[in-house]
């Protein structure tokens, strides 16, 4: 191969690679510089394996000082920040979370809009259609289900005062509840994201039913007060675990130029960096559903005031956070 095909074929990949690494640094961009997606951190010692090679190939076809130099140079300031001395995990976690998270929601917004739309128009369909005809919420659950439902929610009884062990064992319960589902909307992904696309549908659809349900029932405040405060982050996740599944069934559909496999393995690798954020999110969910939406000594204007916040921090969070970071 001649030089000038070399180039076209790896330039995008090094301009990746160069921009993770400027990030690394803390270099700011140059000025009028292209707009470069950086390289997953994720990734950079694999890209540096291939730089390698690239760089040995360079050498071997003795192809242009100026690519050679390049390429070198690329490879020398990866070295320095892979061998570098550790971070603090601490500082790792906080890294990823308010830096490559966000970061990575934003590079698939429009799988996100797509996964919204796969939830939440099921979840307002199927709401108002239960609530214009409750008898419809009995094609999804049984009797004993629906009765279970309304004792739950109906005043003075729904998740009444409970002590603090209580709350804790509730918290654990949430916690494997709500990443479970998680990951089997993201695990659905290797199905050709159809699994995904389900998960998203089906907990649409239920969450629709129920919620229109105790709405024409009149149990309003008591579900509607117990949701608000985590609503955001657990809904938030759900969806966010559809993308990191249907990454996954979009690689196997459409590979490029990658065999299936590798296509696969380079997709599932974003989407466990996705799902990692995902937990969080639905860490923080459990943790309020335990410890602040059953507190019923808690006046209900104040959950609204705390849900309404808790959609606005959320927007904020994927929309702002790490953009001076890129």
């Amino acid at each position: 191969m001649k030089q000038r095909p070399f180039e076209d074929r790896y330039t995008a990949g090094w301009q990746a690679f160069a921009a993770q690494l400027d990030h690394l640094e803390r270099q700011p961009p140059p000025k009028n510089a292209l707009r470069v997606t950086p390289l997953p951190v994720v990734e950079l010692p694999a890209a540096y394996r291939q730089l390698c090679q690239q760089l040995a190939i360079a050498r071997s076809r003795r192809y242009s000082g100026s690519l050679v130099a390049r390429l070198n140079q690329l490879a020398l300031r990866a070295y320095q920040q892979i061998y570098r001395a550790p971070q603090r995990r601490w500082q790792v976690v906080l890294d990823f979370l308010t830096t490559d998270f966000p970061q990575r929601v934003r590079a698939d917004a429009r799988l996100f809009w797509l996964c919204a739309a796969l939830f939440y128009l099921p979840l307002l369909g199927m709401g108002w259609a239960v609530y214009q005809a409750p008898e419809l919420i009995y094609s999804l659950l049984s009797p004993e289900s629906v009765a279970d439902l309304e004792a739950m929610y109906s005043p003075g009884k729904a998740a009444g005062d409970r002590d603090a062990s209580t709350d804790l064992a509730m918290f654990g319960y949430y916690i494997h509840n709500n990443i479970g589902l998680g990951f089997r909307t993201f695990a659905g992904g290797v199905l050709l994201g159809i699994g995904s696309a389900f998960m998203l549908l089906l907990n649409g659809v239920f969450i629709g039913a129920v919620s229109g349900y105790l709405t024409a029932q009149g149990f309003i405040e008591t579900f509607y007060t117990f949701i608000a405060g985590h609503g955001a982050f657990e809904l938030t996740g759900i969806v966010l675990a559809g993308v990191a599944g249907l990454k996954m069934g979009w690689a196997i559909l459409a590979p490029g130029r990658l065999r299936r496999a590798e296509s696969l393995r380079q997709a599932a690798t974003g989407g466990v960096r996705l799902i990692l954020g995902v937990v969080a999110l639905l860490v923080l969910a459990a943790f309020i559903e335990a410890f602040w939406s059953s507190n019923q000594a808690i006046p209900a204007g104040i959950k609204y005031a705390v849900g309404a916040s808790g959609w606005l921090l959320i927007i904020l969070y994927l929309t702002r956070a790490g953009r001076r970071a890129s």
